[in-house]
């Protein structure tokens, strides 16, 4: 019996085939910095990660994306690959860094270069380039000189400038656009808790950059919109929040909190035009009420096509006395993260493909008319090759599990077009460094050596027949 027998057997056997939709959109994610590497080739100016990364402490053992995946150089082997696993959608990364090194300013047409052949690529081999324009490395040039990042109104405009350039070189060939990648893990990891790039860590300046994200996305979407591109979208980080005990008021008035650091503080001037009063009262307790100008909000809410999820795990709140504050979700004293029965990845995450079904019809219920694709959902595992083979059946459980949370979801209405796994290859995990494997094709640092992963095999099943 082959590999591929073996990995796509046991779920056969366990349940009847469950089929999508015609037309159901299939692949695999990456992030420029992620894999890219070549750091400094080409043009490319320093991002805040490459300037990150190289503060002692902030990353796990000093290690930076300056080689990463070298996907830079190979991105005609992994597309061959892409195709060979039978990925019809390849969400990548455009590294703003690349394309102007400074943030705004001069174009590096190299850079663009870069991308131009890239799509090229994709198309010859019958995968759909699905860019995303902002995946956490703002160019340092816009951090430095008291510009202050995403704290600084201006960089939302420079954010339009740069979509804008990139929609005029590539949106011929290129459908489907999404402004932001997780802007929530941007804001309160980035400025917040600091456990990201730029590593500051003061809330006021966190709710300022919340809300100039939120308006570089609008003014990006304009942007892309007057370029004619066909569709737009934006992808956020979002979770089913749940009270640890439904009857108790108090954790429901927790778990209310947490569901609007989370979910609703970036859902609802999206999709509404609006934020949330008590997200509102937040912004005027840290002192960044200000931040909000008139007509800022009907830019926002600048309709799009697609709403990108990245699912990862459920959350479980508990009013608890005297607990401090989360450093990445101001206003959250009072209250604890409750732990969850069951198992849990590599990176410590509870695995309960329960939350995303209710996340999907959550946001049919209260966001209607806005068609959902899963953008990212995988798990880490502490994966070993053994010869031509890496094993990792706990990926393939965790993967279908999901997918049929998904077809859960389809099936009671939630209008899901696509899912693509986190990550098509293993990379630089940010914080944790090249430390966890999210892959479906296993990475060999030392040699760049790929090896599609049995989770790989299984999901091309999956992929090429349209069923699980």
């Amino acid at each position: 019996m082959s590999i591929e027998q073996l990995v796509t057997g046991a779920a056969r056997t366990a349940a009847p085939p469950l089929a999508f939709p015609a037309g159901f959109r299939w692949g695999a994610a990456t992030a420029a910095y992620q894999i890219e590497g070549a750091a400094t080739e080409d043009g490319r100016g320093p991002s805040i990660w490459d300037t990150f990364a190289r503060r002692p402490g902030r990353v796990h053992e000093g290690h930076t994306g300056d080689v990463a995946c070298d996907h830079y150089r190979r991105y005609r082997e992994d597309v061959a690959l892409l195709a060979e696993l039978g990925m019809g959608t390849y969400r990548f990364s455009i590294a703003w860094p690349r394309v102007k090194p400074g943030g705004t300013g001069p174009v590096n047409v190299r850079g663009l270069d870069f991308y131009d052949r890239l799509v090229d690529e994709l198309l010859a081999a019958g995968v759909e380039p699905m860019v995303t324009l902002y995946h956490w490395d703002l160019p340092q040039a816009l951090e430095d000189g008291g510009r202050g990042g995403w704290a600084d109104r201006d960089t939302a405009a420079h954010f339009a400038e740069y979509a804008a350039v990139t929609a005029a070189r590539l949106g011929d060939r290129v459908g489907t656009w999404t402004t932001l990648n997780e802007p929530w893990c941007a804001a309160f990891l980035g400025y917040a808790s600091g456990d990201h790039a730029p590593g500051r860590t003061d809330v006021r300046t966190a709710f300022r950059a919340a809300h100039h994200l939120m308006l570089g996305h609008g003014l990006a979407g304009q942007a892309l919109r007057a370029a004619g591109v066909r569709e737009l979208s934006l992808t956020l980080n979002l979770a089913r929040v749940s009270s640890a005990d439904p009857a108790d008021p108090h954790d429901v008035a927790a778990a209310r909190r947490i569901d609007g650091v989370l979910n609703r503080i970036f859902l609802d001037p999206a999709l509404r035009g609006e934020y949330p009063a008590d997200m509102l009262a937040l912004f005027d307790r840290f002192g960044a009420a200000d931040v909000i100008a008139d007509g800022d909000l009907p830019v926002i809410a600048t309709p799009i096509d697609l709403l990108g999820i990245n699912y990862y795990q459920p959350v479980l709140v508990r009013a608890q006395i005297g607990a401090p504050a989360l450093p990445a979700y101001p206003g959250s004293e009072g209250l604890v993260f409750a732990p969850q029965p069951g198992p849990v990845t590599g990176m410590g995450w509870h695995v309960d493909p329960t939350g995303l079904t209710d996340l999907l019809l959550r946001l049919s219920r209260d966001y209607p008319g806005v068609p959902l694709m899963v953008t990212e959902n995988g798990a880490a595992y502490p994966d070993e090759p053994a010869g031509d083979r890496v094993a990792d059946p706990d990926r393939i459980a965790y993967l279908d599990g999901h997918l049929r949370a998904v077809h859960e979801a389809l099936s009671a209405g939630a209008d899901v077009r696509g899912y693509l796994a986190w990550s098509f290859l293993d990379n630089f995990e940010w914080a944790f460094g090249y430390d966890k494997r999210f892959g479906l094709v296993y990475i060999d640092y030392e040699t760049q050596r790929r090896i599609p992963k049995d989770s790989a095999l299984w999901y091309r099943n999956v992929t090429r027949t349209n069923t699980l």
